[in-house]
């Protein structure tokens, strides 16, 4: 059971938020690759070395075949002399992976149990914002105990959370309807409204 709270972080009730959705081993070795799966899903891959056929040099031979002494040489663009291209270099290429939908969504049920157990998931009633106004926003989050980060999952629009919340350091909103892994472990506190329950236990199941 976790404690539903007003914006002053007094209790009012309790609600079981992940009935149906409790289980007992958490896999620590499921979240870790579901996190992998995301870094890399975001990775960009844009490393690359110019080939010789790239490298904007002159066609003209250095020098002439015979006589000189050195070793003949035809081009500048040859990997082998200074400022040449590159033999077998890095290619832009895409490091995302696909993972099955119900490893996925089995990380996410294993997510929100770890961060229950910890006591770092938050369900509020509403956080009594008037209006647009990040320091009012700072003070209820500081009531509720959040110290260095946390994930606010909310159902409709809101502009008035969002743009509360936009501005402070560690702090994010998300739709409650597509939460992940790496966000919810990479917050100290997942914030939960009351009324968006029901949306976040949707996007729990399997299907």
């Amino acid at each position: 059971m976790i404690p539903v709270v007003n914006s002053k972080n007094e209790k009012i009730k309790e609600v079981n938020l992940l009935e149906g959705f409790e289980v007992k081993d958490i896999s620590l070795k499921l979240l870790h690759q579901t996190v992998v799966n995301k870094l890399a899903s975001e990775r960009e891959g844009n490393a690359y070395a110019k080939p010789r056929a790239e490298v904007d040099y002159s066609t003209r031979k250095l020098f002439k075949q015979k006589g000189t002494g050195r070793a003949r040489a035809g081009s500048r663009k040859s990997p082998v002399r200074v400022g040449g291209g590159t033999t077998h270099g890095p290619l832009p290429r895409d490091y995302s992976y696909t993972l099955p939908k119900k490893l996925k969504k089995r990380a996410l049920i294993d997510a929100a149990n770890l961060k229950a157990g910890e006591g770092n998931i938050i369900v509020i009633d509403d956080f009594g914002l008037t209006g647009i106004k990040t320091k009012t926003m700072v003070e209820v989050l500081k009531k509720l105990g959040v110290n260095k980060s946390a994930l606010i999952l909310i159902g409709d629009k809101n502009e008035i959370i969002e743009k509360s919340a936009g501005n402070i350091p560690g702090v994010k909103v998300m739709n409650v309807r597509h939460p992940n892994v790496y966000d919810m472990l990479n917050h100290e506190k997942v914030i939960i409204m009351e009324k968006d329950i029901a949306l976040f236990r949707e996007a729990l199941k399997w299907n």
